[in-house]
């Protein structure tokens, strides 16, 4: 009985692998498509759409307590990412908020042992720190002055992501949930959260034309709706840093499609970054791979193409 179990963890990795690599594609797909200087906006269309429709599928709202569990994790993985996230990419150099990102498989790694009894080991540190150094080597440029307040808005938004990723795990789903109904629960309270910031920061809703209405769809149907249920799904069935240690994937990816679409030059000590990080993601599957009860986005907003974990582009980037 044991042996289907075994077999179908490799599959559940790759499935949950799928996510962080789909919001490798955000920043191309924002810059090529979408208007600029809208990063909420998008944040907005990324998540409302996405939770409404995944909602309509499930046919289940939330219940009981459920309703609370529902909007907090919410707040964490959605509506107070997002913004900080953005607030980050705004007031740091290129590439330094998703160096501090980087390191949410340790912030995952503390919290997960507090919560959810999942012991740190000195394989799994070192790993994290192998990680954090290879984003580094792929997306940190020119050193700038460093700003405090953006410093702590790329540390809340990781702390908020990690934190996230854990409750999820802990609280699992109600019984008959399904991870559909969970992640359309949490992308709805997330935008509805976001809408209001959006509004009040960036004004009335752009007009659209047709390629920025294919890359608003494509983020809320691929990008969200299908990856973030694939997050989802994955949180629930694997250990919770196994799937953190999948987040890398997404600075990766947005590295390689940066490097095959837009033309950007990847140098010796980039792809040394990757191969470092990459080989840090395959060995951080190789911790304990128990089951839990049910089953957050995770990263942090990178410059010249090298996307986040949870996809937001760089409101600096989209300008230029």
């Amino acid at each position: 009985m044991s042996r289907p179990a075994t077999s179908a963890a490799p599959v559940t990795i790759a499935l949950t692998a799928l996510a962080p690599i789909s919001w490798g594609t955000t920043y191309a797909v924002t810059t090529e498509f979408l208007p600029a200087d809208r990063p909420l906006f998008t944040g907005l269309m990324r998540a409302l759409p996405a939770g409404l429709v995944l909602l309509a599928v499930a046919r289940r709202l939330p219940r009981g307590v459920w309703w609370g569990k529902a909007a907090v994790l919410g707040a964490l993985n959605i509506g107070a990412f997002f913004p900080l996230l953005f607030l980050s990419a705004y007031r740091l150099p290129g590439g330094m908020a998703a160096v501090v990102g980087s390191v949410g498989p340790l912030f995952v790694a503390g919290l997960a042992a507090v919560l959810l009894g999942e012991r740190p080991t000195v394989r799994t540190l070192l790993t994290g720190i192998a990680a954090a150094l290879g984003v580094s080597l792929v997306v940190l440029k020119a050193a700038g002055a460093l700003d405090v307040i953006g410093v702590m808005a790329a540390v809340a938004s990781t702390a908020s992501m990690s934190a996230g990723t854990v409750l999820t795990k802990r609280w699992g789903r109600p019984d008959g949930v399904g991870p559909l109904a969970l992640t359309g629960w949490q992308l709805t309270a997330g935008g509805l959260l976001i809408a209001p910031i959006a509004l009040l920061v960036e004004g009335a809703p752009p007009a659209l034309d047709g390629r920025a209405i294919g890359g608003y769809l494509y983020l809320a149907l691929a990008n969200t709706a299908v990856a973030y249920w694939l997050w989802f799904r994955g949180i629930g069935r694997l250990a919770a840093t196994q799937v953190t240690f999948l987040g890398p994937l997404s600075p990766l990816t947005a590295a390689v499609v940066g490097w095959a679409a837009l033309g950007q030059a990847l140098g010796p000590v980039q792809v040394a970054g990757m191969a470092l990080a990459f080989g840090a993601t395959v060995f951080g599957q190789l911790g304990p791979r128990t089951p839990v009860r049910g089953g957050g986005d995770g990263g942090a907003v990178v410059a010249r193409g090298l996307g986040t974990p949870g996809g937001a582009p760089s409101p600096r980037e989209v300008r230029s």
